[in-house]
């Protein structure tokens, strides 16, 4: 039964309520999820895969049955969600049980539960494909009015998850930076103490920094932490 117009715009309403920081890419795909599935007429189970780099994942779920269907499809690497992510398009599955396309996955859908499923596309980045799936448990779940709600609510959705996905990418990019500032620093730090035990250049203390890492087995970075720490320690200083 389609729902009240109103009750379709409280629910993007509050898409946009989201504080990106507050809740991970994954967080957002859940609430995205949980709304999707108050929202689109004969929705019982919804999920929403993500594909990277040829590689799908299912980033939220509101039951296990969609983590199961959606799981069935990587396996197989076919089915409504995937194509659906990657073509660009609507994909209905009205009855499951008497569906032929993706090999098994239609009849094994039916099987567990699934009589209807709606998959619509969710265009992000470039490098990113992504996909609301949405399970009915009876066959023709979803009417033209399912249909046109689903796909209102995902153009509105990818934004949310579109600027998620951004963020998460900007801060995990500058945690990478300071990383790798911080790495630079104490391997510097840990040159700085061979040269002067050593006497010898910057190039020098890098090769033999390299040395011991080999032989050690461990990161360049660990073995120069350990000197460093070993340098400053209170013991050291004191049998100066």
């Amino acid at each position: 039964m389609p729902q009240h117009p109103s009750e379709a715009d409280r629910a993007l309403a509050s898409l946009g309520l989201i504080k990106l920081g507050e809740v991970d890419l994954d967080g957002i795909a859940r609430h995205v999820a949980q709304v999707a599935a108050r929202t689109v007429p004969g929705a019982t189970d919804v999920s929403i895969t993500l594909v990277a780099g040829r590689r799908p994942r299912t980033a939220a779920s509101t039951s296990e049955l969609a983590v199961a269907l959606d799981g069935l499809q990587y396996r197989y690497e076919a089915g409504p969600c995937l194509q659906a992510a990657v073509e660009h398009a609507v994909v209905l599955v009205s009855d499951a049980a008497r569906d032929t396309r993706w090999n098994l996955w239609p009849a094994q859908a039916a099987a567990a539960g699934a009589g209807s499923v709606l998959s619509v596309p969710m265009p992000m980045r470039e490098d990113l494909d992504a996909a609301l799936n949405i399970y009915g448990r009876e066959p023709d779940a979803f009417d033209d009015e399912a249909v046109r709600v689903a796909c209102i609510f995902a153009e509105h959705a990818v934004v949310t998850l579109d600027n998620a996905y951004l963020y998460d990418r900007s801060v995990s990019l500058v945690a990478q930076m300071q990383t790798a500032m911080e790495h630079r620093a104490v391997i510097e730090q840990a040159k700085g103490i061979i040269m002067a035990d050593r006497r010898c250049t910057p190039e020098e203390a890098f090769v033999a920094l390299s040395r011991m890492s080999q032989d050690s087995n461990r990161k360049l970075r660990q073995i120069a932490a350990a000197l460093v720490e070993r340098t400053q320690s209170p013991s050291v200083q004191r049998g100066r």
